[in-house]
């Protein structure tokens, strides 16, 4: 291969525009597209800002006219030429306009055979790119997508550094606490039998920064969780964490909303008005059945449970809650056969079964129309707001369970038949979150945030009598979309209040004391009070590429195996490795 040495770059491909025409030109990049037209070839040179197409004909010299014709897709070129007005303009690229007339030209590297041709319309399997990522990031689409992840980092550093929060980094290897999700643990070589944690959020560090006096904390923070993956769950992430001292609950949300504000400004060119909509968590799932609604369209729960009783539907009558959503105009796409099928999917999430109300004819038709009279049915319709051309699955059960599935349904109904704008920014704050969660296995109660946050004042009274259902807390989700971006609460200061809470989740003294007693010590020694959030950078940038996946917004992804198949990783180590570790495989590999 040929040396660099003697040619610098100029200039980037997708920015030679900006220079005069007759100017000496200098690129670097990998060869996009080769084109030989007999006595002249064509170049299309790419780096990360676009492309530029290089020409070479006979007039330049035959050595450089033959080398340019050995070079094949994705060869890694330099490439010296004087800018020229391009006779048939390209208005698809930004320098569709110009053209480099190479006078010299250097073939860096040579690629192998590809794997798959990465300018195809119809793109390899997912598994094949992973393999091989970096020919995959090579594509317009992701290197857009990793920029503006980094434009998203950039901007919310602006930011915060504006608003005098300064940068701290917290450890990566901590104890183990519990915080709603299993940890990574990593073995200590010079502490036998003891393992590190990696951190599932810099929680603690930061509340503890706090009590020593950084007032305004931010860092862009990796964080770990050891769960089954998802579409917008990856093991590794990155959180954009923020803390606050002398702060109440509307001085964080004012203070990220001031930050979307910003961030759709500068990165998205997007001007969003705020405050931003807030809803209460009982608002939002008695609207919605889900605590990270996406408003972009209707299709609200509508409550008919008295007017459904009335009926003589055994399934109504005998029911704690009867409620619909109705599907506006889509009649004649929802057939039976088609409301046979969300009735199964209806069943697999757990629901008894599913009633509905399909208005094509004249008269509507139901599935409990035996036990219902016309004047009846007349009078749920119009609760509902269910017209000719519409649909209404109506469920039936404990509240909860009718929310879970009605919610359920909402989103999975408006995906299939494309009600979902695609289009806009539905950004909006959930809001008065319950702090205890019942654990349906055990009947315990857990926290729903985590164990530092703060209960709304007028909740205290409730610890002691053990309605922990009534407990609410000071806690917030920033939601987009329907997926949910940010986490955080107003924290306990006072240890004498947190270890109530500690009481009320059955911690004994001895758990307090091994995983949180460095906490509860430093609350003893006086602290401001402070609020917080967790923000996912992945998701946020996922969100505004309109990507399907975090996979199309992280550089190195794993799999829903957590496999990260590029390098193999997890891979096995030798047993000198695992010895030094005080670590022993048990059962088979």
């Amino acid at each position: 291969m040929e040396q660099i040495k003697g040619l610098k770059r100029t200039h980037y491909c997708g920015e030679v525009a900006v220079a005069k025409q007759g100017e000496k030109i200098i690129v670097g990049g990998f060869a996009n597209r080769v084109r030989d037209k007999g006595g002249i070839i064509f170049i299309d040179l790419r780096d990360r800002t676009g492309i530029v197409q290089l020409v070479f004909d006979e007039t330049i010299g035959r050595e450089v006219f033959e080398k340019a014709g050995s070079v094949k897709s994705e060869f890694v070129l330099m490439a010296c030429g004087i800018l020229r007005e391009r006779e048939s303009i390209n208005k698809e690229i930004a320098t569709g306009a110009v053209e480099i007339l190479v006078s010299e030209l250097r073939i860096l590297s040579k690629a192998r055979a590809l794997p798959y041709d990465i300018h195809a319309e119809n793109m390899a399997n997912e598994e094949l790119r992973l393999k091989h990522r970096c020919l995959d990031l090579r594509r317009e689409e992701l290197q857009n997508n990793l920029l503006l992840r980094h434009n998203l980092a950039k901007a919310t550093r602006d930011y915060f550094y504006a608003n005098r929060f300064i940068e701290i980094e917290t450890p990566m290897f901590i104890k183990s606490t519990p915080e709603g999700a299993r940890d990574f643990l990593v073995p200590s070589r010079l502490h036998a039998g003891k393992f590190y944690a990696l951190p599932q959020s810099p929680q603690i560090y930061k509340q503890l920064l706090m009590i020593s006096g950084f007032d305004r904390y931010i860092q862009l923070a990796r964080c770990f969780r050891d769960e089954d993956n998802r579409a917008d769950r990856q093991p590794e992430f990155t959180q954009i964490d923020i803390e606050m001292s002398f702060v109440d609950e509307d001085d964080v949300l004012e203070m990220l909303e001031g930050f979307i504000k910003h961030v759709m400004s500068e990165v998205m060119g997007v001007e969003i008005n705020i405050p931003l909509p807030r809803l209460t968590y009982n608002e939002a799932m008695s609207r919605y059945g889900t605590d990270k609604p996406d408003t972009r369209y209707g299709m609200e729960i509508t409550v008919i449970t008295d007017l459904a009783k009335q009926t003589e539907f055994g399934v109504f009558k005998d029911a704690e809650s009867v409620r619909g959503i109705v599907v506006k105009g889509k009649a004649a796409q929802l057939t039976r056969k088609e409301i046979d099928k969300l009735i199964e999917f209806a069943k697999g999430i757990g629901a008894k079964g599913l009633s509905y109300i399909r208005w094509l004819e004249d008269v509507p038709t139901c599935s409990f129309a035996k036990f219902a009279s016309p004047e009846q049915l007349t009078a749920i319709c119009a609760e509902l707001g269910c017209e000719n051309g519409d649909v209404a699955l109506i469920a039936a059960d404990k509240s909860k369970d009718v929310l879970r599935v009605l919610g359920a349904l909402r989103t999975t109904v408006a995906g299939q038949f494309d009600i979902i704008p695609q289009e806009g920014y539905n950004y909006l704050w959930v809001t008065e979150m319950p702090f205890f969660e019942q654990n349906d296995e055990s009947g315990e109660w857990d926290a729903m945030h985590h164990p530092f946050t703060m209960p709304k004042d007028e909740c205290l009274a409730y610890l002691d009598s053990g309605e922990y259902d009534k407990v609410y807390a000071k806690a917030y989700d920033l939601v987009l979309n329907g997926t949910e971006l940010c986490s955080g609460s107003i924290r306990i200061t006072d240890f004498e209040l947190q270890e109530r809470m500690f009481k009320a989740l059955k911690l004994t003294k001895e758990e307090i004391e091994v995983k949180f007693g460095f906490l509860i010590d430093s609350y003893k020694l006086a602290s401001p009070p402070h609020g917080g959030a967790g923000i996912g950078l992945d998701r946020l940038a996922m969100l505004l590429c309109g990507a399907k996946s975090l996979r199309d917004v992280t550089a190195f992804p794993k799999t829903k195996d957590a496999s990260e198949l590029m390098s193999g990783s997890p891979g096995e180590v030798d047993e000198k490795h695992l010895e030094e570790l005080h670590i022993k495989i048990v059962g088979e590999k």
